[in-house]
């Protein structure tokens, strides 16, 4: 019965989604595009089976226990892809369903790896999907739903603590989830607009400033072009979109409480965010001091150009691309990679561990070396000004073992499969911290329709790890979760 619950919420989150097919159906009635048909009957598709399991299923609805929320969140996560990839199945003429699939997971948990070629020459409408389901699955469709639909007898806390990044979720923004999810939507739809704006008046067309804004305030990566954002060869434009990169990087919940504060106290005082902001200054610095020292680019500023755009948009999983970094000295994509997975705050649209998770184990680490030399010393661990709660370490600790494990496994899997280690272990990196390029095969100047579909499966099955932090699909893996 409680099984038939969840898929009767699920329903109505299908149902939803197939109300969000209207965005792309009307660029492609717009441009009367090759797109029209397959959007049409995608969206009617997924309307119907929306309605078919929330009509099926009415009579079971009870208000949720708390392990439901984790059951919905996959299941919404699992199944939202296969209706996300029917306009693809149907409009672009040979593409299996592996690719789709994967395509679709890409773009809803925010990667921006592509299997796809020949962009430049899509219908606008399919890449105005692509782009859109990235900017859907940043905040987070549970996030939506949740601010959008009256979810009576459902326990909205427990869904948005499934969907959202963090090790600490408990601080509620207002008294009503409902409100805060309607908040954090507002504050992020008001910065995706100013983004389309910002992109139109360096010199995008409408159409290229929408998908763009999509994918940059999502942190997805998916460009309209093969060239990705090496096809406008402006720095006007890399410019626009390295700020929204990082403005997308920042934990939207602060933003929430600048407007609800009307003051920047609240960014400024925050300890992640001016981490964050020193580690991306930094970053970018010293990569372009490397890069003029090595004589990749003839002047300093043309390296800080090409640093600045490349390290912001690997550290905070976007994955667009000007130039193939992977042709820089080795230290540097490698250092990209690994900024990758901890860079971007929690609360952001951004992947990985998120850096409050760092600071943490950082923390964590002085503490122990501390009462190495003073053993009866009480030293809590601190952030912020207070005391980080003994479960919030463990927490922390268990996730970062579980992380090590689902990276070392996938990039094996991959390796064992055929991949190069090269290749395996940067797709890993780059699928489980939702950043979409890697190195070697699957670097920027590639992409992943060379993969086998195992090796694609094995990806996608990282994305979906990534997106949801681990915790919340594995858990569905363990016997005590399914004991009554």
């Amino acid at each position: 019965m409680g099984n038939l619950a969840v898929i009767a919420l699920v329903g109505r989150m299908v149902v939803l989604f197939a109300l969000l097919m209207l965005v792309p159906l009307a660029f492609a009635l717009f441009d009367h595009d090759a797109a029209e048909r397959p959007f049409l009957q995608a969206m009617l598709i997924t309307l119907a089976s929306g309605l078919v399991m929330g009509a099926a299923t009415r009579r079971f609805k009870r208000e949720l226990r708390p392990r439901d929320g984790f059951l919905l969140v996959t299941a919404t996560w699992t199944i939202l892809p296969a209706f996300g990839a029917l306009p693809l199945l149907l409009a672009i003429p040979g593409l299996s369903l592996t690719d789709a699939y994967f395509e679709a997971m890409s773009a809803l948990t925010t990667t921006g790896a592509t299997v796809l070629t020949g962009l430049d020459k899509l219908p606008a409408s399919l890449n105005v999907w692509r782009c859109f389901m990235v900017l859907i699955g940043g905040m987070g469709i549970i996030v939506l739903v949740v601010a959008v639909l009256p979810l009576m007898g459902v326990g909205a806390m427990q869904l948005f603590n499934s969907e959202t990044a963090g090790p600490m979720k408990d601080q509620k923004l207002t008294p009503r989830m409902a409100e805060t999810a309607r908040g954090l939507w507002g504050v992020y739809f008001t910065v995706f607009l100013a983004c389309v704006l910002a992109f139109r008046w360096a010199g995008m067309s409408w159409v290229d400033a929408f998908m763009h804004a999509c994918s940059t305030m999502g942190l997805g990566g998916f460009a309209a072009y093969d060239a990705s954002f090496g096809a406008f060869q402006s720095p006007l434009i890399e410019a626009v979109a390295t700020a929204f990169m990082l403005l997308a990087g920042v934990n939207f919940a602060l933003y929430f409480l600048v407007w609800r504060q009307r003051s920047l106290g609240v960014l400024l005082r925050d300890v992640e965010a001016r981490a964050y902001a020193l580690l991306m200054v930094g970053s970018v610095l010293g990569v372009a001091v490397y890069l003029s020292a090595m004589g990749v680019y003839p002047t300093f500023l043309e390296s800080l150009r090409h640093a600045s755009f490349s390290v912001v948009s690997v550290a905070t999983t976007t994955g667009f691309a000007t130039v193939d970094y992977a042709l820089w000295p080795a230290v540097v994509p490698v250092v990209m990679l690994m900024l990758c997975s901890f860079a971007t705050c929690a609360g952001s649209t951004g992947g990985g561990i998120k850096l409050v998770r760092s600071l943490l184990l950082q923390k964590q680490a002085l503490r122990e070396l501390t009462r190495i030399v003073h053993p009866r010393a009480v030293v809590p661990v601190t952030f912020g000004g207070r005391v980080v709660p003994p479960q919030v370490m463990q927490s922390v600790l268990a996730f970062m073992l579980i992380y090590g494990f689902v990276l070392t496994s996938v990039g094996l899997l991959l390796t064992v499969s055929g991949l190069d280690p090269m290749t395996a272990f940067s797709a890993a990196i780059a699928c489980v911290n939702n950043t979409g390029p890697g190195l070697g095969q699957v670097g920027p100047a590639g992409n992943y329709q060379g993969l086998s579909d195992f090796q694609t499966w094995v990806c996608t099955a990282a994305m979906l790890l990534g997106r949801l932090e681990l915790l919340s699909v594995l858990v569905l893996l363990t016997p005590q979760f399914w004991r009554r």
